[in-house]
């Protein structure tokens, strides 16, 4: 996936410094090439948000369990 990205990176890169001027590169850069990547990249990303937070979940929850053991009877 982050193949594709950087190609498309490169593609509007090269788009960009066809422009006439340093404002429209920049622009098309930023409207044809960043700003849509980083949506998509946002909006694949999701569900392995949702994994890790899940697992960050299950790990918090399994830590803050008591083991049902009562160190202050041994003492």
């Amino acid at each position: 996936m982050y193949v594709i990205a950087i190609g498309w990176l490169y593609v509007t890169l090269l788009m960009a410094a066809t422009e006439a001027n340093l404002t429209a590169g920049v622009l098309t850069f930023v409207f044809y090439g960043a700003a849509p990547l980083a949506l998509l990249l946002w909006l694949f990303g999701a569900p392995r948000r949702r994994k890790a937070s899940l697992a960050r979940e299950a790990v918090d929850d399994a830590v803050g369990k008591d083991d049902g053991g009562d160190a202050g009877r041994d003492q």
